[in-house]
């Protein structure tokens, strides 16, 4: 297709609906999630501009994009005209993540409407596949008082789901741990589990493999408990009183807000991304479950320990506040093998540390991996000191989403970018070049029962916690119809904020 077509087509196709700015029937925002609040005249949201396509230029890959807005039950493939060729349905609001498997099916995290204590930004409680036709065909609900799955998943290529949950600690037990009990919030806390589910039938799993935070803490307040130690000492811990507040009603007990998980079937290694520590911690995936809640075992020798960790080393006391790399960082993924950076780690870093003004990056870092092992400098942090490559916008402050978003490099070097606030996805080339641009049209109006939104977006009523683009070839769209539908969804217009009333 030639560059003056597409320009023809862009000008018929450009949603240009003006929205105007709402007011939201949840306003409570998780606090790691918005932990920077948005300059009014930024227009974070994206409210009130066209919609739609913004930018095609003729170095823009060829593919399609699939994404779940966050106030949607549904999720749409776009082509690169940003004309919608399929949409699968649920009957769950979602918690964030959405994946297009290699067989053409879909799976995704849904909000479970029936609450058990747990709550905030990314909760989940069900996993779900769709076959290409929109049948459900698997489901599995982990949500109960003690558990429940949020945020993200990571799917393994034997099929099998690496999930994030929180599991619930009571005051008592985070005592025993070692937590300051001035800081402890009434409802305990909510550590966070990695938990391997082999699908079962249509609607059980197996847990085949689990590790858990809560077994690879240390602490130097009380010398009384067994995981008293120095903290410096011990960069293959956490410590459990990171994370305070001067007023501890303040606290929430989602400490660590665990948001994304990926996983390295080459070194069998899973990294996760903790907004709250404002790091990313690499695991061991050999291990036995045995072997996880330990400190020996799997090809890294260290049982569940931290193999590796990046973005704030005043966490593990070798460095300061000047130190930090991260601020409530969202998405982290290694290249795939075959790409260029192949290895290495992309990470959408969400509040760049120190600005005056927020504004958000992405980040590729090579970490220092020799093959066995990681390697640090005996009482310095893990490296590297500085990105192997990064995205910022040209005039640095119009690209900013303080909270969710993702990244993820193409096969061609390109990296498309989910800036999720305001509901944006682009491809950058790796000088910078913006090659393709599209704000979605399409919000929805999923409601919890209570009437609610499923996600506390506040605001954001276009956000999209992470959308993918994959190749026109790609094994999941062969012989499929990609037809754009006819006639297109309609797009989301919000209800106007009402005038304040005359006396």
């Amino acid at each position: 297709m030639t560059l003056k077509i597409r320009k023809l087509l862009r000008s018929i196709i450009i949603l240009s609906v003006i929205l105007y700015s709402s007011s939201c029937n949840n306003t409570t925002t998780s606090e790691n999630d918005a932990k920077h609040e948005s300059p009014p005249d930024r227009n974070l949201a994206g409210m009130g501009i066209p919609r739609g396509l913004v930018t095609y230029t003729a170095d823009a890959s060829a593919g399609y994009v699939y994404f779940t807005p966050l106030l949607s039950d549904s999720t749409f493939l776009i082509n690169m005209d940003g004309q919608v060729v399929h949409i699968w349905e649920s009957q769950y609001g979602p918690s964030g993540w959405v994946y297009l498997k290699e067989n053409g099916n879909l799976a995704r995290g849904g909000k479970d409407p029936e609450e058990f204590g747990f709550e905030g930004g990314g909760a989940g409680g069900y996993l779900q596949e769709f076959n290409w036709e929109g049948d459900l065909i698997w489901e599995y609900r982990m949500s109960s008082e003690v558990s429940l799955t949020h945020h993200d998943v990571a799917i393994m290529p034997n099929g099998n789901y690496l999930a994030i949950a929180w599991e619930s600690k009571s005051t008592e037990e985070s005592i025993a741990a070692g937590r300051d009990p001035d800081q402890i919030p009434e409802q305990g806390l909510w550590p966070d589990w990695v938990v391997e589910l082999e699908p079962r039938g249509s609607n059980d799993a197996e847990v085949v493999w689990e590790w858990h935070l809560w077994d690879h803490m240390i602490q130097d307040f009380d010398s009384t408990k067994a995981n008293y130690g120095i903290v410096s000492q011990h960069p293959e811990l956490v410590d459990i009183n990171l994370v305070r507040k001067e007023d501890p009603e303040e606290l929430d007990p989602d400490l660590y807000h665990t948001n994304a998980i990926n996983y390295n079937a080459d070194l069998d290694q899973i990294v996760i991304s903790s907004p709250g520590l404002d790091e990313i911690l690499v695991i061991d995936h050999s291990t036995t479950s045995a072997e996880a809640s330990g400190h020996s075992g799997g090809k890294g020798g260290k049982g569940g320990d931290i193999l590796y960790r990046w973005g704030n080393p005043e966490n593990y006391q070798r460095g300061d506040s000047t130190h930090r790399k991260l601020g409530g960082q969202h998405d982290v993924k290694w290249i795939p093998s075959g790409y260029p950076g192949a290895g290495n780690l992309l990470v959408f870093n969400n509040n760049v540390p120190y600005a005056s003004q927020g504004y958000s990056e992405v980040i590729e870092i090579k970490a220092p991996f020799d093959g066995s092992g990681y390697s640090i400098d005996e009482n310095g942090p893990f490296g590297p000191a500085t990105a192997v490559w990064k995205y910022i916008a040209l005039d640095t402050l119009s690209f900013y989403s303080p909270f969710i978003s993702g990244a993820h490099r193409m096969e061609n070097g390109n990296t498309f970018i989910t800036e999720g606030a305001r509901g944006r996805f682009f491809e950058v080339s790796p000088d910078r070049k913006v090659l393709w641009e599209y704000l979605t049209p399409y919000a929805g109006t999923a409601r919890l029962p209570d009437g609610k939104f499923p996600q506390p977006v506040g605001p954001h009523e276009y956000a999209v916690f992470r959308a993918t683009q994959v190749p026109a070839d790609h094994p999941a769209l062969v012989n499929k119809v990609l037809e754009p539908l006819n006639p297109q969804p309609n797009v989301y217009v919000p209800k106007p904020k009402e005038a304040p009333e005359k006396e």
